[in-house]
């Protein structure tokens, strides 16, 4: 770690002694490898390690949290997606450079773009009307997440002009983009609560639309489909009196970022957690908090409570998505999001979630889709779909869950895994590639 000259040599004494200290271990488990953090305690100082590991779609089977007056200890039980161990060198030391600089206001690597935020009332074909809009004003999408929940959408995405491709600066265009998505989010009956804002600067993607929807409320909306079993979290929040701790309780099915999305919404509602404990079993995770405001209070009334249990609902909910898991993969051109959103509202699709990505040219795009009410979409239109865009082009990942059961998708057997080993090999290429960026937080 370098220093300027500026520095004297108690700020230097300071920073060693604030610097996360990292050990990653593989001898101690047989099944995970471990990731231990100790470093002074400060608020979202959690996330952001959280934050690390997720980013890299590692799956967190254990975490074990400790705060002792100033000080805490992080240990995580990680694994792949396959579940193994890490064993790639490149991808530990990434791990190590990135904990020991981790820096709570860092974001996603996108530099060059513009960053539009959408909120409203989602409705078939909506999407398809924003990408429409974007097509026409010449913005050409990069990167963009979408997601729905009680109703609502959320979606951050990521343009640059398409004859340029700078970020979009010139303030009569961005006058233009916002007027015209504007109206498209409003529609008929979204007057008031329809938002479109463009920021230039960076920020984490899922972080922020765990922000957007938080301040949209959409824990307080009426759910249009209920969630089965499985998908339903259930939260308890009791205080224990005499340590001066609410302890929070989340039980839910499994899945990766799980752990993200619940700290990510505790450190948003200005919440510390001093004490924590992360177990997993076949599909279900069993989450524990010992959390505290701010101010070092717990939580002090009823109304507080039953918002907490609302709020961490939907913080697990909003990446629970259900419905047929289509991936596209084809070589990026103009308007192609556009194309491919109208046939599947032409076919009565709904686009539940969608991630939009584009590396060297090709456009990787993976959506979530149900009928116009929320049902499974019938597989007799899914293969229309697909005949329409292209059989080699869009394919059936994932079919969603009933009782409990992963149905069979149309790929041949591992198609599933390998759609995820794709994305946590892209993720990983994408951040190594970063470690220049890393560097500069040393």
């Amino acid at each position: 770690m370098e220093w300027g000259a500026c520095l004297d040599e108690y700020q230097k004494l300071v920073i060693r002694m604030t610097t996360p200290r990292v050990v990653i271990d593989n001898a101690v488990c047989p099944t995970a490898t471990l990731v231990k953090v100790d470093s002074a305690r400060r608020h979202g100082i959690l996330l952001e390690a959280v934050q690390v590991l997720t980013d890299l779609n590692l799956s967190i089977k254990k975490a074990y949290i400790s705060s002792d007056g100033r000080w805490f200890m992080d240990v995580f039980h990680v694994t792949d997606l396959d579940g193994n161990k890490l064993t790639d060198d490149s991808v530990i030391n990434y791990i190590e450079q990135s904990l020991e600089t981790i820096n709570y206001d860092r974001a996603n690597d996108f530099n060059g773009l513009t960053a539009l935020e959408l909120t409203g009332t989602d409705r078939v074909g909506l999407l398809s009307e924003v990408f429409a809009v974007l097509a026409d004003l010449q913005c050409n999408v990069v990167e963009a997440k979408v997601w729905t929940h009680n109703g609502r959408i959320a979606s951050l995405i990521y343009v640059n002009d398409c004859n340029s491709g700078s970020p979009i600066e010139d303030r009569q265009k961005i006058d233009r983009i916002e007027a015209r998505l504007r109206n498209v989010l409003k529609g008929d009956n979204d007057i008031r609560s329809a938002k479109m804002s463009v920021s230039m600067s960076a920020m984490h993607t899922e972080r922020r639309l765990h922000q957007m929807m938080f301040a949209d409320r959409d824990y307080e909306r009426k759910p249009i489909l209920q969630l089965t079993g499985d998908y339903s979290p259930v939260v308890s929040v009791q205080n224990w009196e005499e340590r001066g701790y609410s302890v929070v309780n989340i039980q839910c099915r499994d899945r990766t970022k799980l752990l993200f999305d619940v700290v990510c919404t505790l450190t948003d509602m200005e919440y510390l957690v001093f004490h924590a404990t992360v177990n997993t079993a076949d599909d279900r995770a069993y989450l524990e908090f010992y959390i505290r405001h701010t101010d070092g209070t717990p939580i002090s009334s009823e109304p507080e409570r039953q918002r907490v249990i609302q709020c961490l609902q939907a913080a697990v909910e909003r990446r629970a998505s259900e419905g047929v898991r289509l991936e596209l993969s084809t070589t990026d051109r103009q308007g192609l999001l556009a194309d491919v959103t109208r046939t599947f509202r032409e076919n009565g699709l709904n686009v539940t979630r969608a991630e939009i990505s584009t590396t060297e040219e090709i456009a990787i795009n993976v959506f979530y889709v149900t009928d116009a009410i929320g049902n499974p979409a019938d597989p007799k239109i899914i293969e229309s779909v697909r005949e329409k865009i292209g059989l080699g082009k869009l394919k059936v990942k994932e079919l969603p869950l009933m009782d409990g059961q992963k149905a069979d998708s149309d790929e041949q057997p591992g198609g599933v895994g390998g759609a995820v080993l794709l994305s946590l090999g892209s993720l990983v290429r994408k951040n190594l590639s970063n470690l220049g960026l890393i560097r500069s937080y040393s």
